[in-house]
């Protein structure tokens, strides 16, 4: 493989809900995950994360597995209700002053501190009046990325402003799997316009009040679309409708100044129109210093049944690809690390020029991770995901896509949404009746695999 270059950035990624606990203390406001977790039944065995991995109490412990690690960079995030209870207004100074020390500890850790302004965790004041279906959301995400940028960017040189705004929409909006629970379907596509919206007033803040130059990103979820042995002209026309609705919606308006025309596809929707204000897409397309891209694998997508009510239908792809099984990760999830490279020079044909450097803001896997009786975590399926994905990224960068860095999915085993603690994705396994933090053979490996790479970068 060709190996990637000195000043490739090599990290992990975390968010605030799954690992930080304390969530009503220090004056914390309540979030939709707050809310939607004690629903019955919203999570697997009513698990929530009131303690999580206590990351807010024991953050230092975690900067110093990082150092360890040797790590160049940190992918958090900031909760927003921890910093504005009500979501705008009155700022709580204990939650910002949390942020303010992590990112102390991490530049003195020599660890590039890269927070996300939005993971997830809308303050429930403001999903009372409508959450991201509310035009108003945006201006005050946007307010609240200026306080948070006025306190940390005298330090903080890389931003991200939303993670996965598909995954959000789709499944907090449209399905009601996640919070904040709604089931919509189409009518949740004012969602997508208005984190967009959201995502390019926050970035004219982060401009206008980090004193210390600023590099914005987003980190959108993407996959390749693909379609079944034989496919008809149907199942294309169907891929190229999932493509418009999971890709291009969220990356066309960012660097090309326009939406798809989802009516060209079958998903025209009566709540879309006037949603797009005059002047929104210019706020939206604002320049970008780098696409953060977060990849678990394919998406096969065939012509739908009479029963779809969707212009595609998705397959499991054993059923897509007979005769080729896939590895699986505990989730279920298709272990397919070409897809990595074919998203990314994908994307480098579909933008050209207009793609901003790229950076791998999430890629991982969940495997049944079990201490050995000597207390060892010997996961070798991760080990071996990790592995095959980085090669993907060399591949990918070898072929000319200007990649700029990859952060593993996560740091730390975590609460993982609807799940609750039952999927673990971490270098480091927590246990969460003590808190106590064992790193993994992955870790380890991922350590030494750091090192090798600067030693041996051009």
């Amino acid at each position: 493989m060709s190996p990637l270059p000195v000043s490739f950035s090599w990290g992990a990624s975390t968010a605030a809900y799954q690992i930080e606990g304390a969530v009503a203390e220090d004056g914390k406001g309540a979030s939709v995950w707050d809310t939607f977790s004690a629903r019955p039944g919203a999570i697997r065995d009513g698990h929530t994360g009131e303690i999580a991995c206590d990351h807010y109490h024991r953050h230092s412990e975690d900067v110093a597995l990082m150092k360890d690690l040797g790590l160049d960079s940190y992918r958090f995030s900031v909760s927003w209700p921890r910093v504005l209870p009500e979501g705008r207004g009155r700022v709580e100074p204990r939650g910002l002053g949390f942020y303010d020390r992590l990112v102390d500890e991490l530049l003195a850790a020599g660890i590039t501190p890269t927070p996300t302004l939005f993971h997830w965790d809308l303050p429930q004041a403001l999903e009372d009046e409508g959450g991201w279906l509310n035009r108003d959301t945006a201006r005050h995400f946007a307010e609240y990325a200026a306080v948070v940028a006025a306190r940390l960017g005298d330090r903080v040189t890389r931003w991200i402003t939303l993670n996965e705004p598909f995954v959000h929409m789709v499944f907090g909006y449209a399905f009601g799997t996640h919070a904040p629970g709604r089931a919509l379907m189409l009518e949740a596509l004012p969602v997508a316009h208005h984190q967009l919206l959201g995502h390019g007033l926050a970035t004219a803040a982060l401009r206008a009040h980090a004193p210390a130059p600023a590099q914005v990103l987003i980190a959108n979820n993407c996959t390749p679309v693909r379609t079944p042995e034989g496919a008809t002209d149907a199942d294309h026309a169907a891929a190229a409708a999932y493509d418009a609705l999971h890709n291009r919606l969220f990356t066309d308006p960012l660097l090309l100044g326009g939406y798809p025309d989802l009516s060209a596809y079958g998903l025209t929707d009566p709540t879309w129109g006037g949603v797009v204000r005059e002047g929104d897409l210019a706020v939206v397309a604002a320049p970008l210093d780098g696409l953060g891209v977060n990849y678990y694998n394919p998406t096969w997508i065939a012509a739908p049944t009479a029963e779809a009510g969707l212009p595609f239908e998705i397959l499991e792809p054993d059923a897509a690809v007979p005769g080729r099984p896939y590895p699986r990760t505990a989730f279920g999830w298709p272990v397919v690390p070409d897809g990595l490279t074919e998203l990314l020079t994908g994307l480098d044909a579909r933008y050209g020029a207009a793609l901003p450097p790229v950076w791998i803001t999430e890629n991982g896997c969940s495997q049944t991770d079990r201490p050995s009786e000597s207390g060892e975590i010997r996961d070798e399926a991760r080990i071996d995901y990790l592995r095959t994905h980085i090669e993907a990224v060399e591949t990918a960068h070898a072929r000319g896509v200007d990649v700029r860095g990859y952060f593993t999915w996560s740091l730390l085993d975590n609460f993982e949404w609807a799940e609750g603690y039952h999927q673990r994705f971490g270098l480091v396994h927590v246990d969460y009746e003590t808190g106590r933090r064992t790193p993994k053979a992955s870790y380890h490996w991922y350590r030494e695999h750091i090192a090798q790479a600067r030693r041996t970068a051009p």
